[in-house]
């Protein structure tokens, strides 16, 4: 018997934190037990939220809204917009790895490699895992990021996107802003990993603290101070003039890091850099100066 609708959010919030504190694969594999993840931040939002349709309208027609995705895996148990849940969760580097990291200024740190490999395939199967969970208790859900559809098309306005956003997720879901990398910064900061999953599951939303300012606990926007993430890039790829140039961004990823971290670490498929994302105000919480 699934959980009463009192019990419903703690109820699905252990179920990522068990997963998260008991599966072996959340190990960076270094030869000893090492999480590749500390414990998850989880959110929570509303098939119907406004949101999900202007993504659309931003994008393009090829982005899903939770109700597209939900009922294209589910044609046979078709629900509204309204009774629909999407569940975020975000998965925060530990100090560990970006201790490491920070002493990297061209190539990613084997703590990070190791985490966009092996963590990210803890990150996969957390999502399935969640999905599954829930349908078990009676509720169908889907991980849109390990849809078979899932895919990269070319926005109009904003170039390489992808048909489901964890980032753009995790914002409606009250669990942080973007930088000027187009990083999130969270309560746990930008170094770190999301997944999503949608659910036919009545959910309160998480309350965004932010309101709906999608930039607001980034300095550079909020202040227009700050801009470390632009210096710490070793292709320039982030400028305060034009934010984050997501192709040269790709091209060093492909050409450089990834074959460099496939070589030395053996961490085949992943596709690290995310210097960036440490030795900057944002890299562990919200800068203090916006708290």
């Amino acid at each position: 018997m699934g959980p009463t609708n009192e019990e419903k959010s703690p109820w699905v919030e252990g179920i990522i934190h068990d997963f998260w504190d008991k599966s072996p694969e959340n190990d960076l594999h270094m030869g000893h037990r090492e999480k590749a993840w500390d414990a998850p931040l989880v959110g929570f939002a509303r098939g119907d939220d406004p949101f999900f349709a202007r993504f659309k309208a931003d994008l393009g027609p090829f982005y899903w809204t939770p109700e597209e995705i939900f009922n294209a895996t589910f044609p046979d148990r078709r629900a509204s917009a309204n009774e629909l849940s999407v569940i975020c969760y975000v998965l925060p580097q530990t100090e560990a790895t970006r201790v490491e990291q920070r002493r990297e200024d061209r190539l990613p740190a084997e703590r990070w490699s190791r985490s966009r490999g092996y963590g990210e395939k803890f990150n996969c199967a957390l999502r399935l895992h969640l999905a599954a969970e829930l349908a078990r208790a009676g509720y169908p859900a889907v991980a849109p990021e390990r849809d078979p559809e899932f895919a990269y098309r070319q926005s109009e306005r904003f170039g390489l996107a992808s048909n489901w956003s964890e980032r753009h997720t995790a914002f409606v879901a009250g669990l942080g802003t973007f930088g000027l990398s187009d990083g999130l910064i969270t309560e746990r900061g930008k170094a770190v990993r999301i997944g999503s999953v949608v659910a036919r599951l009545d959910l309160p939303a998480t309350t965004r603290p932010y309101g709906d300012d999608y930039q607001a606990w980034c300095l550079w926007h909020a202040r227009g101070t700050c801009g470390a993430c632009a210096e710490r890039c070793p292709v320039d790829s982030i400028s305060k003039e034009d934010g984050h140039d997501k192709e040269r961004c790709r091209v060093y990823i492909r050409d450089v890091t990834t074959p460099y971290v496939t070589e030395q670490f053996g961490t085949a498929d992943a596709t690290p850099c995310g210097l960036c994302q440490v030795r900057i105000p944002c890299e562990s919480g919200i800068p203090a100066a916006l708290k």
